[in-house]
């Protein structure tokens, strides 16, 4: 359980520190225990912070331990070439993986999973009773995913994404991922120039977090307005133990006077608050 998993510290942007993850694992290893597995994020759910991959795989590297990448929202920024350095150091991964169903238009769910080396998970996870051998299997004809992951059935998810990829086409898709990241950026850009408001993390791509400057309640009091108002959904996080309000740019039709409209809102919602003190 968790008394074996170790959170590695952070920098100001969120991202791991390849230092500290070094660190813990000679810590671990002088205490007996034996280190295996590093999942590093790009684009983590919280605060969409990069994880610095270079570094960290040179860790992994050193140390003999599996790396993952988890992409799970920033993978489908990876279509377009000028977001593809977030992901440097890729090449180090042992296993990688983004979903489809959180920014690429694909509903739930639906996740796109690599691996450098299949038989490591093959011979860690493959089970074959008698009645599931087949002379396909066997000569290499087919690959059974079966001995990709712990479930041994699984339901067929990958005509959905194909659909997907078949209707908007690369080019279409970059189209949007472009476009839902200029809406973020124009965004932030709002928010930094509102005295009122401060950015609470960087803002690489398309989530922008944000909150008002006079506190916790502050912001809880405005992001339930703003939901129950029904003009807008907004989520929350916590960074630096603080509630920080979320915007994530992301669905096919959303368009620059959603989220003109969004920020006017939100600003409205600011002054309402500043009026009941």
């Amino acid at each position: 359980g968790v008394d074996n998993l170790r959170a590695i510290e952070v920098d100001k942007s969120f991202a791991m520190k390849p230092n500290e993850l070094a660190r813990q694992i000679e810590a671990d290893r002088n205490a007996g225990l034996t280190p295996f597995f590093v999942c590093a994020t790009v684009g983590t759910t919280s605060s969409n912070a990069m994880d610095p991959l270079v570094p960290v795989g040179e860790v992994c590297r050193k140390h003999n331990l599996w790396l993952h990448v988890d992409a799970a929202m920033a993978g489908t920024a990876m279509l377009c070439p000028e977001f593809r350095h977030l992901q440097n150091g890729v090449e180090l991964a042992d296993s990688y993986n983004f979903n489809p169903h959180k920014w690429m238009f694909t509903n739930f769910d639906c996740s796109c999973f690599w691996v450098a080396d299949r038989k490591a998970l093959i011979q860690t996870l493959s089970i074959l009773p008698e009645y599931l051998r087949n002379q396909a299997t066997e000569s290499g004809a087919v690959i059974d995913y079966r001995d990709w992951h712990i479930q041994l059935g699984r339901r067929f998810r990958s005509l959905k994404l194909w659909f997907v990829i078949r209707h908007y086409g690369v080019e279409g898709l970059q189209h949007h991922v472009r476009e839902h990241v200029r809406l973020s950026q124009e965004f932030a850009s709002w928010v930094r120039e509102d005295e009122r408001f401060e950015l609470a993390a960087p803002v690489p791509l398309n989530l922008v977090c944000f909150r008002h400057k006079a506190g916790d309640a502050a912001n809880q009091a405005i992001m339930d307005r703003l939901n129950q108002s029904g003009d807008l959904f907004l989520t929350h996080t916590k960074l630096d133990g603080k509630l920080t309000l979320r915007l994530s740019v992301g669905q096919t039709h959303t368009q620059a006077r959603h989220v003109e409209n969004a920020w006017k809102r939100i600003q409205q919602e600011a002054q309402v608050l500043s009026n009941l003190k």
